[in-house]
């Protein structure tokens, strides 16, 4: 893919792939934490489509107003799109991104711990 916008085919929307996603018996299931964020991510080898598909959660619980959420999702969204290149774009991983922090915090930061999570979800990949 081409460019730095995200595409259809990078978004996380199919309900067996979130809920394989978070299932706690799966063995291919990896988390990591850095805060604000957390990431959960699972590598899936018999997918057809060979990139690595996200998803954000900014939960309610979190943040109660519906603009900070999407203030949040949307940040989140904006560092994940710029520093996708850390993962490659072949590997067929599903990531979830999920906000534990309870107010909203600057771009800079989030940009921070996606960095780390995307790096975190690279040795995953190369031991396959």
């Amino acid at each position: 893919m081409k460019g730095l916008r995200l595409y259809k085919i990078e978004k996380l929307c199919s309900e067996t792939a979130i809920s394989r996603l978070f299932s706690r018996s799966d063995r291919q299931v990896g988390s990591s934490m850095a805060y604000p964020l957390r990431v959960a991510w699972r590598i899936d080898g018999a997918r057809e489509v060979k990139c690595p598909r996200f998803l954000v959660s900014v939960p309610k619980k979190r943040l109660r107003h519906a603009v900070d959420r999407v203030t949040m999702r949307r940040r989140i969204r904006e560092a994940y799109r710029l520093n996708r290149s850390v993962i490659s774009p072949g590997l067929a991983a599903d990531i979830a991104l999920i906000y534990v922090a309870d107010r909203l915090l600057p771009y800079a930061k989030v940009e921070a711990a996606v960095r780390r999570l995307l790096a975190a979800v690279k040795p995953l990949e190369e031991e396959r």
